[in-house]
């Protein structure tokens, strides 16, 4: 409950009282948390592992919607639109525990902690933001400018010029979240290498010697 920024704003025994209507559901790597056209009345908390939230076109395309991290949660609009349906789905990346609190209990607490609300709708208003940004990127920027942007706001605050990331998804992921195809993907990536302006390593790093240098080229 303290990494979850809906919660983290609680008393100790409010936070206990909520975590003991919490069920916990383990899942491995490639199960579904759930699906769409499923009933959508749970609050789902990733504890440990990655959870990955993506759709389905008519044609059978995958659109990568977002990755949740321990911390993060879905199904929130559950709270605000009873009976309604899930539109996306949800598949474990690797071994995960997630957190479920129902509608109802849910409900409940907002009754007796509004400032629940106020922190759910900050986060909706958050997420709304950056569909809107993925949205106008993807139809306005280049593949190469959406890349650095992604590579950009995966930076650390750390204050140096230069710094080591680590991507949270795999390059087939990136694709379908970028709105292109893992082959461009890899190719921009050997691309901005060669420039030196990213250095690829294991483990799914990546090295910006010069960040300022990196902003000019996507500039």
């Amino acid at each position: 409950m303290r990494l979850v920024p809906i919660f983290n704003h609680l008393e100790e025994e409010q936070m206990a009282k909520i975590a003991e209507s919490a069920e916990t559901l383990e899942l491995q790597k490639g199960e579904m948390l759930f699906r769409a056209g499923e009933k959508d009345d749970t609050l789902y908390i990733i504890n440990t592992g990655k959870i990955r939230i993506f759709r389905l076109s008519d044609s059978g395309k995958e659109q990568l919607v977002r990755i949740l991290d321990p911390g993060d949660f879905t199904g929130e609009l559950a709270v605000f639109q009873p009976g309604e349906v899930h539109d996306n789905y949800a598949e474990a990346l690797q071994k995960s525990s997630v957190c479920l609190i129902k509608q109802k209990d849910l409900q409940a607490y907002l009754l007796e902690y509004p400032q629940i609300s106020v922190k759910i709708l900050a986060e909706m208003t958050k997420r709304l933001k950056d569909s809107e940004k993925q949205t106008a990127q993807v139809a306005i920027e280049n593949v190469e400018s959406r890349i650095i942007s992604f590579l950009i706001n995966c930076v650390e605050k750390n204050g140096a010029n230069h710094t080591t990331i680590t991507l949270p998804m795999s390059k087939k992921d990136l694709a379908s979240y970028l709105g292109t195809t893992p082959e461009t993907i890899s190719r921009k990536f050997t691309i901005l290498e060669k420039q030196g302006l990213i250095e690829q390593l294991p483990k799914k790093k990546i090295k910006i010697p010069d960040l300022d240098q990196l902003l000019l080229h996507a500039d």
